[in-house]
Formats: structure tokens, sequence, C-alpha cells
């Protein structure tokens, strides 16, 4: 199970870990590797990035954010964003392995379920991007340092 921590990161299933905002790549990847194969990958105005697949689901972190001029950018500094998406498009189905935010699993239940509940606990750290057909489930669940 993956579990959604608000503000804090990603914790991973399996004992695993938990990525957390501002940790280093290489403890990043350390953490993801436990679980994945981690291949690199590049993403505009990063310091790194990189990617792995686990039981159906794309693991997709990058930090390091730079501003346009190449300098870093302190306030954002380390892990900056990781995302889950589902690897089947669209999904018409349950994840095989639970994402929860806020004790609901985000990829068990079809969308409007899950945003009927989770409507009424924002955070702004937290993205769920809609599904694309209104009966679907999410595609993908972002998560940002704030």
């Amino acid at each position: 199970m993956f579990e959604v921590l608000p503000g804090a990161g990603l914790r991973l299933p399996r004992g695993a870990g938990v990525l957390r905002f501002g940790m280093s790549a290489r403890a990043a990847r350390w953490a993801v590797a436990a679980l994945a194969d981690v291949r690199e990958t590049w993403v505009c105005q990063t310091g790194w990035a990189f990617t792995a697949s686990y039981e159906g689901l794309e693991l997709f972190l990058y930090g390091d954010v730079v501003d346009r001029y190449g300098r870093a950018d302190h306030d954002r500094h380390g892990l900056a964003s990781v995302t889950l998406r589902r690897c089947v498009a669209p999904p018409t189905e349950p994840s095989a392995v639970p994402v929860v935010f806020q004790g609901v699993d985000v990829f068990g239940y079809p969308e409007a379920e899950v945003l009927d509940v989770l409507t009424a606990v924002p955070h702004p750290s937290v993205t769920l991007p809609r599904a694309a057909s209104p009966t679907g489930y999410l595609p993908e669940v972002r998560l940002e340092a704030v």
C-alpha cells in the first residue's frame, strides 16, 4: 500500500520507507529501488528525475528544481514532486495496489465516489486529476512540496 502524506511525501509499500520532500536524489532512488527498477528520465528545469513501475503503477519523481537561468531554487531543494500514475489508460477497474489518501483508496473506487469523500478535506500539496470518463477511475495522484 502507498500512503499519501500531505505536505510530507509518500509512504512506500512493503516497508521500503518514506519518500520525504527535500530528500536527496540518492536517498529517494535507494528507497524506490527496494521496490522496482529505477530508470532515469529528464524533466525541464529540474536537477534530476526518475521513474519506476510497481504492480501496474508508475512512480515518477523529480527534484532540485532550477529557475530559468539554471540556478537552484532553494525553496524547493531535494525531492520536489511525486506522481503515481496508473499504467492502464484509461483505468476501468481498481488498482492492484491501494493508494491511500485521508483513509480513502483513491485508485480503488470510481472517481465520483473518491472525489465526493475527499473534496471535504482538500490539501494544497495533493492533486487528483480527473478520469477520462464519468464512470472511470482516477488516473493519477500528484504530490508537490509546499
